[in-house]
């Protein structure tokens, strides 16, 4: 492993011009248009990985998008890792608040602007050439399966059932991943826990038409204005949701454990320098770090209705929606609020307007323990590449599959994330520090021989025993 310097020193060229043809390809799965963009990118990935050095790579159907699926069995006495990534991307609007086009990755002050970039082509390919030095140096220390799935930005559909019909294929003793983030360069974090998450689209009905502003206005009611006044209503003055029996199911983190998580470092007025905000919000009697990581939070994120063109039109209209979300710490079920928030949203909805709640997709939460040999085996690699042990972290994102994983596959995964806050993902401009692109390569394969070494099989089948 000592020689991964300079193999990525020698290849980075070649590396960063790769990645720059998988981010190319548009794959914005909530998109239909981009259908065939996706089979494309899933063909690509399936290129790369042989070329990487792997046994066999094939795209596999799903009830959506395709699957890239391949792997390496170089002994089956020893251990075997499934990397997990996504290749599918966010949408890029508003696309007026891009500095350099989405799909035309760009360097630019050390860091990699694309859609993409980071969430989750960057970090997932991280993965490819960290195994390909591998294959190509023998020095591949256990079997090796990828997945790379097409749908996680929009709630990972097709995945639960395409895992339960490929449970052997798909059998391993750790899910490693790279989807989240690090605390900052120069401090590297491992995320062992992710928030859950609840979506829906709501439609508020009011008249039969769009009315004229003037004469209808004050005697009818207008969709948006109740709207958003229901919205307004689903937190309290203490930043608490008010959908009764929300907190049944939140485990109160205990003092101890508030204590310890308040060692990460976090300077919050460099925290509301970044966003240019004068002043944080959220749940009283909480810090903004356990609001993100250890609080469930609910979010408008987005309303429209009426007219929203140049100029003026005075209209009352006939209908309003928005898109909402909450996040959930582990022990909510997502399915559950889901009813919840349904059964309460409807019974708020005063009688001169109609309300339809339609669930868009759910995820629940997960915690990895820091005792699990995978765990110990990123720490011990995150410290020999950085020089310093990282910070163990909760998450305020939601990756909903991760979960499922462990349900379906009985696999517990690894969040080894190389990411920052600053790269906005899901965002305008998102990017990925090219320090971070490279570092990702340098520690995934120290990872792989701390693993290995820590995971020893009896399996009989070969003597090893």
């Amino acid at each position: 492993m000592e020689n991964i310097k300079q193999y990525i020193q020698d290849n980075k060229e070649r590396f960063l011009s790769e990645l720059f043809e998988f981010i190319r390809i548009p794959s914005i799965s909530s998109i239909a248009a981009h259908k065939d963009d996706m089979v494309k990118t899933a063909e690509w990935l399936k290129n790369k990985l042989l070329e990487a050095g792997v046994d066999k790579a094939e795209v596999m159907k799903t009830d959506g998008n395709p699957v890239a699926y391949a792997e390496k069995i170089i002994d089956p006495c020893l251990p075997t890792v499934l990397v997990y990534g996504h290749y599918d991307v966010m949408p890029v609007d508003p696309i007026e608040l891009w500095k350099s086009p989405p799909f035309e990755p760009e360097v630019r002050d050390e860091k990699i602007w694309a859609r993409g970039a980071d969430d989750d082509k960057g970090q997932g390919f991280m993965h490819v050439k960290a195994f390909e030095f591998m294959v190509k140096t023998n020095s591949l220390p256990c079997n090796v399966k990828f997945m790379f799935e097409g749908e996680e930005e929009v709630g990972s559909p097709s995945l639960g059932k395409f895992c339960e019909q490929n449970k052997e294929m798909l059998e391993a003793d750790v899910i490693l991943v790279s989807d989240t983030g690090m605390i900052a360069p120069d401090i590297p974090s491992i995320t062992t826990g992710l928030r859950g998450l609840a979506y829906w689209e709501v439609e508020v009905t009011g008249p039969n038409r769009d009315l004229h502003s003037g004469l209808f206005g004050g005697a009818v009611a207008n969709p948006i204005n109740v709207l958003a006044k229901m919205i307004a209503g689903m937190t309290d003055e203490n930043g608490r949701i008010t959908i009764p029996k929300f907190y049944d199911d939140v485990i109160e983190v205990s003092q101890e454990e508030r204590t310890l998580m308040a060692k990460a470092p976090f300077n919050e007025e460099n925290y509301k320098k970044a966003i240019d905000v004068k002043a944080l919000w959220g749940e009283k009697g909480f810090t903004t770090s356990e609001r993100t990581g250890i609080r469930p939070s609910f979010d408008l994120c987005g309303i429209w209705g009426g007219y929203t063109g140049e100029g003026a039109k005075t209209v009352l209209p006939s209908k309003a929606f928005a898109k909402i979300s909450t996040r959930l710490v582990p022990n909510q079920n997502h399915e559950k609020i889901a009813v919840l928030f349904k059964e309460y949203f409807e019974s708020i909805a005063p009688e001169y307007v109609k309300v339809n709640v339609k669930v868009l997709h759910g995820g629940q939460g997960y915690v990895c323990p820091i005792d699990f040999t995978a765990y110990k085996a990123a720490e011990k690699a995150i410290e020999k590449t950085f020089g310093k042990k990282p910070v163990p972290v909760r998450s305020g994102g939601s990756i909903p599959i991760i979960s499922t994983f462990e349900q379906i596959l009985g696999i517990k995964s690894l969040l080894m994330g190389f990411g920052l806050e600053s790269d906005a993902i899901h965002s305008p401009n998102e990017n990925y520090p090219l320090y971070n692109f490279y570092k990702g390569i340098e520690t995934i394969p120290y990872f792989y021989k701390y693993f290995a070494e820590m995971n020893k099989h009896d399996c009989g089948c070969c003597g090893c025993k």
